[in-house]
């Protein structure tokens, strides 16, 4: 399932901009590939990223995965409850799940990312 306002990036994380914040969290097809996740590890608030640079890690029964930034920016916001039950990213990816929001990102970086169309392309040709 891909939701149509999201940004996708090639490394399997969507964005979405809600006002002036930038959410972040990893597709539907990011978490059926690592299977049921155990752990996840996300950047303090005010941490600062540029664009694709690693901002956390995920783990699963699977493997581990490094997670990057879709845009450049500032953490405002983290999902704590994925610390208690990191399995919410299985269950709602695009929703509950979310990890980040990012204030003072770079607009001009999401024309970097991939479009609906675009990332559906993509994951059918990973499949």
């Amino acid at each position: 399932m891909v939701v149509d306002e999201r940004r996708f990036s090639k490394t399997h994380e969507w964005i979405v901009i809600e006002s002036d914040i930038a959410v972040v969290g990893i597709t539907d097809f990011a978490q059926e590939s690592l299977g049921d996740i155990t752990y996840i590890e996300l950047p303090e608030v005010g941490a600062e990223f540029e664009q694709g640079a690693e901002f956390g890690v995920i783990e699963s029964v699977k493997a581990a995965s490094d997670l990057y930034a879709p845009v450049g920016g500032r953490v405002c916001e983290v999902n704590s409850e994925l610390a208690k039950t990191p399995e919410i990213i299985n269950h709602d990816p695009f929703g509950e799940g979310w990890m980040i929001k990012i204030k003072n990102f770079n607009a001009a970086e999401l024309g970097s990312l991939l479009d609906t169309d675009a990332y559906e392309a993509q994951i059918n040709s990973e499949a």
